[in-house]
């Protein structure tokens, strides 16, 4: 059970083992892009790649639902960011229970959206647990997990990439281990658990107020969902990347300050923000140079 492209490498991976992929279930087609064209998930095309019976239920709280998982009379089930939280008779209907694979060192980063987090709180390490899943979210016993560095320059696509081929390589560990009954499932600690909610698109919205160090690790974070942006009047500018400079100055945050040509600071809440790659209302992704040729921004420029 899976939906992005983040499930893609572990569904793949299982196919790689003696394990048999009876199903794969995947949310519905939505709508997506400019065109609002109909789009099947990444895992319906590559399960159909690979030869696998999908289906797309819009609800999987029906009986019916239930009625064809009984049926199937699956060992266990895989899940991996199927964006919807499985009811209690789907859960317990496997012998060997589901098992999700999770991005991030749970009890830290519950919820949606642990890779953009982590890069957006200043992580310099995270990872990806397997656990057995119970009710809640993301709280299920852990099973194995491994952690992985964040480079400085990462930002959540390049992460994404990593953690994807490393879930589908612990996932397989994880069914080896239940094979060789050497699993022993883990309670999580609660008290140190933390969140990572979904990013929404006005999330990206960039708060001049906070230091530079921070901007920088928020835009990474967000990028390329939601994108980082912030306004020239009513001029929407996305920023992609940045390079924080600690110099004091006196500007309000968010004034574009005095530099070199072909240069672009902006003053925030402690130090400067060096742009560096940018892409106006209309126009495509650019070296902070060739921006400013089309459309320069002189000191004093406020940006909200």
């Amino acid at each position: 059970m899976g939906t992005p492209d983040f499930a893609v490498p572990t569904l793949k991976a299982l196919h790689n083992t003696q394990h048999e992929v009876v199903l794969v279930v995947t949310q519905p087609d939505r709508p997506k892009g400019r065109g609002r064209k109909i789009i099947p998930s990444p895992i319906k095309e590559a399960a159909i790649r690979m030869g696998d019976d999908v289906i797309q239920p819009e609800s999987i709280k029906t009986k019916a639902f239930a009625d064809q998982m009984l049926q199937l009379s699956p060992d266990m089930i895989v899940v991996v960011a199927f964006g919807r939280i499985l009811p209690k008779t789907i859960l317990q209907l496997p012998p060997l229970g589901a098992i999700n694979v999770h991005a991030s060192l749970l009890p830290k980063y519950r919820g949606a959206a642990p890779i953009q987090w982590a890069i957006i709180n200043g992580e310099t390490e995270t990872g990806v647990t397997t656990m057995l899943m119970d009710e809640g979210l993301d709280t299920g016993d852990i099973l194995l997990s491994e952690k992985i560095k964040i480079a400085s320059d990462d930002t959540s696509a390049s992460l994404h990439d990593r953690l994807a081929d490393l879930g589908a390589k612990l996932l397989v560990r994880t069914l080896e281990a239940f094979e060789r009954n050497e699993i022993h499932p883990i309670a999580q600690d609660s008290s140190i658990a933390t969140y990572a909610p979904l990013l929404k698109k006005n999330d990206g919205r960039i708060n001049w107020k906070a230091p530079a160090e921070k901007l920088e690790a928020f835009i990474r974070g967000v990028t390329p969902w939601p994108g980082a942006f912030t306004f020239h009047g009513i001029q929407r500018i996305r920023i992609f990347k940045v390079e924080p400079c600690p110099i004091d100055v006196d500007e309000l945050p968010g004034t574009v300050i005095k530099s070199f040509p072909n240069e672009l600071r902006v003053a925030t809440g402690k130090g400067i923000l060096s742009i560096l790659e940018i892409q106006g209302t209309s126009g495509k992704r650019l070296l902070i140079k060739d921006f400013l040729r089309g459309y320069p921004l002189s000191p004093g420029t406020v940006l909200e």
